[in-house]
């Protein structure tokens, strides 16, 4: 049908553009949030593209969601302007005959949002997780960047090697401060390697000085070293572990274990699939054309009202899991609520639309069909 395509067409291209321009602006923040982690030392560098993919992914529930209510309003409010909806509904459809195609466009996207909110959130933030806990439990060692001063895994040791060091294996002016037990030592090299003996790793040290401080009596002792060795880990890594917080679960073990925290997250998940769908249907209700205030008011109007749907799921998320509110009655009254809204200013404008024609013709049409400047004030004027 010419209707349906023309609407699900334009539907598309507005749904790309906004997609493309949100992706872009979260992959930005991401970016820079996970260069900052990097910086810190939260992340291994190298892997700051992967810790950004998988936290846009977890984020394109939300992306999605935004984008189909922005196209939808976008596109309404076009056709408005252009009075495009004039010709639609003088011949013959009405405001909820765009119900239809808006809904046939929405539930692949829905589908979409579903398998992320569901599956991929939750295995994105354990990989997250998993190369943040593979880069902290990394050896003392191999945590020495040059040119840099870096701490050790326990806090203890803090090590400086050279900017100029030769390679990854050998170091050179090396510098080394611990503090455990109430002891102090400053510890310089000229030059030192590593080795590899069975499972353990040591740090030879030549050419250098070792200063002691006691800190309760504050007695000092220097010491001389052609050569010193310390052992400073295992050679291979340990496994993440295991997380408990709601978020690094799969659904189907929130749904195995239904405490408050799990059912908190998982109304969270099934509440971004329910989002988008009300969100389309919401646009579809309140998008109008109000002369006084120009075109972009919908976009505003769009954006709050997203806002405040998604602080509502949060307040809800944390409603569930302090044990104020049950979930099935939680998910019911907001987005059941939010659903019989749309519907019902839906109705009302498409009965402020049949009204305002059906008077038109009483006064006096022959052939019993409203004027155009009638049909015209229906389609801007319904409230």
């Amino acid at each position: 049908m010419l209707f349906h395509l023309a609407f699900r067409k334009e539907l598309g291209r507005n749904f790309g553009a906004t997609l493309l321009v949100l992706l872009t602006i979260v992959m930005t923040t991401m970016l820079i949030k996970a260069l900052g982690q990097a910086s810190s030392g939260r992340v291994n560098p190298s892997e700051v593209l992967l810790v950004m993919g998988y936290t846009v992914m977890g984020q394109l529930p939300t992306i999605l969601t935004l984008s189909l209510f922005v196209a939808v309003t976008a596109t309404l409010t076009r056709m408005y302007a252009a009075s495009e909806m004039v010709v639609w509904f003088s011949c013959g459809q009405s405001l909820a005959s765009f119900l239809r195609p808006l809904l046939r466009f929405a539930l692949p996207i829905l589908a979409v949002i579903a398998l992320l909110a569901l599956l991929a959130w939750p295995w994105s933030n354990q990989q997250i997780q998993g190369l943040r806990e593979r880069y902290q439990g990394r050896n003392d060692i191999d945590r020495v960047a040059p040119g840099q001063f870096q701490e050790s895994r326990g806090g203890t040791r803090v090590f400086f090697i050279d900017k100029d060091s030769p390679g990854s294996q050998s170091a050179s002016n090396i510098f080394i401060a611990t503090a455990e037990k109430g002891k102090q030592s400053i510890t310089t090299a000229q030059s030192g390697r590593t080795e590899t003996l069975g499972a353990q790793r040591f740090v030879v040290l030549s050419q250098g000085q070792r200063l002691d401080i006691d800190d309760t009596t504050g007695a000092t002792r220097l010491m001389e070293f052609a050569e010193y060795g310390a052992q400073i880990g295992e050679r291979e890594l340990a496994a993440p572990r295991p997380q408990e917080r709601p978020r690094y679960k799969s659904t189907l073990q929130l749904l195995r274990e239904p405490t408050p925290r799990n059912l908190s997250e998982l109304s969270w998940r099934i509440g971004l699939v329910l989002a988008a769908l009300n969100c389309g249907i919401l646009a579809l209700a309140a998008t109008r054309i109000n002369p006084r205030v120009g075109q972009s008011a919908g976009l505003v109007f769009a954006l709050l009202a997203f806002a405040c749907y998604y602080n509502m799921i949060n307040v809800g998320q944390s409603w569930i899991a302090s044990g104020k509110v049950n979930i099935a009655l939680w998910l019911l009254q907001l987005h059941g609520g939010i659903l019989a809204l749309s519907l019902l200013w839906l109705a009302l404008r498409q009965g402020g639309c049949a009204i305002w024609g059906g008077r038109k013709s009483a006064r006096g049409d022959d052939d019993g069909a409203a004027p155009q400047a009638a049909r015209a004030q229906c389609a801007k004027a319904a409230p």
